[in-house]
């Protein structure tokens, strides 16, 4: 979910980390996926070197890397606060990734609940809400950006699932709303049935209580193969609000390799 925003006054960086799956289908990543891996760490590197401040809404590694300290020279760093409302794995890599980089950056701020201005840009950053419904995966902080428009990135609430999650969206009300989607595909490991439709259903409520114009669906729903089953239920909640996955949105074809691993090792994909 690296994502770059620039408004008038600010150029933002959000979540700073790319990761391939260790295990898939009993299977290691395939030479397309780590070839990609490579790629996208390489984009994100030169995104972030023109960025002013760069977020981190949680401490998952796709969603930062503290392989590489130097990316968050003399930037303004936005992070998930590392002591509270957080899970223990995810503390200890708060605390290794301050040691990092706290003498390397402009200046750090703690975001959970916080609001800051800079020029006629403004950012809010949610209470820290859940990663899913499963405690053990700890808490995020969701990201609005507001300018002319309102652009906000879920970062991991995977549906939204939980309602804290969803009324942060509908009460800011985006223009544009980035979402990590469900995890349909550990449906039967982790979810049930109806944690799905609940996902589903709270964006569908989120769509419909809103003046999101645009709404880009990606990252967990996009490691299942049906993910196009999903994006097509919610376009008919209004006809009128863009469903696309982040590819879409940039005008390119899906590559969902993950989800793709199977074939991809038995050569059905080219």
């Amino acid at each position: 979910m690296a994502t770059y925003v620039e408004t008038k006054d600010v150029k933002i960086f959000i979540d700073p980390g790319v990761a391939v799956s260790p295990d898939r289908y009993s299977l290691p990543p395939h030479h397309f996926e780590l070839d990609r891996h490579r790629e996208m760490w390489q984009a994100i590197k030169q995104w972030v070197s023109i960025a002013d401040i760069v977020i981190v809404t949680h401490y998952h590694y796709d969603h930062h890397n503290p392989d590489d300290p130097t990316l968050y020279d003399n930037k303004d760093i936005y992070l998930k606060h590392p002591r509270e409302n957080i899970n223990p794995s995810q503390q200890e890599r708060a605390t290794a990734l301050l040691a990092l980089i706290e003498q390397r950056a402009r200046s750090i701020t703690l975001t959970d609940n916080h609001k800051c201005e800079i020029g006629n840009t403004r950012i809010v950053f949610s209470p820290p809400v859940g990663h899913g419904i499963l405690p053990k995966l700890g808490y995020v902080t969701e990201v609005l950006v507001e300018e002319d428009e309102k652009f906000l990135f879920s970062s991991d609430v995977q549906g939204p699932l939980n309602n804290e999650a969803m009324q942060f969206i509908i009460e800011s009300s985006p223009d544009i709303l980035y979402v990590d989607g469900p995890a349909t595909y550990l449906l039967g490991s982790h979810y049930k049935k109806s944690d799905i439709n609940n996902a589903i259903e709270n964006l569908s409520k989120v769509i419909l209580s809103t003046n999101v114009k645009t709404v880009i669906i990606d990252h967990h729903l996009m490691r299942d193969l049906n993910w196009n089953e999903y994006i097509d239920i919610l376009s008919k909640v209004k006809p009128h609000v863009r469903i696309v996955t982040a590819a879409g949105y940039c005008g390119r074809q899906e590559e969902p390799l993950e989800a793709l691993r199977q074939q991809l090792y038995i050569g059905q994909v080219v």
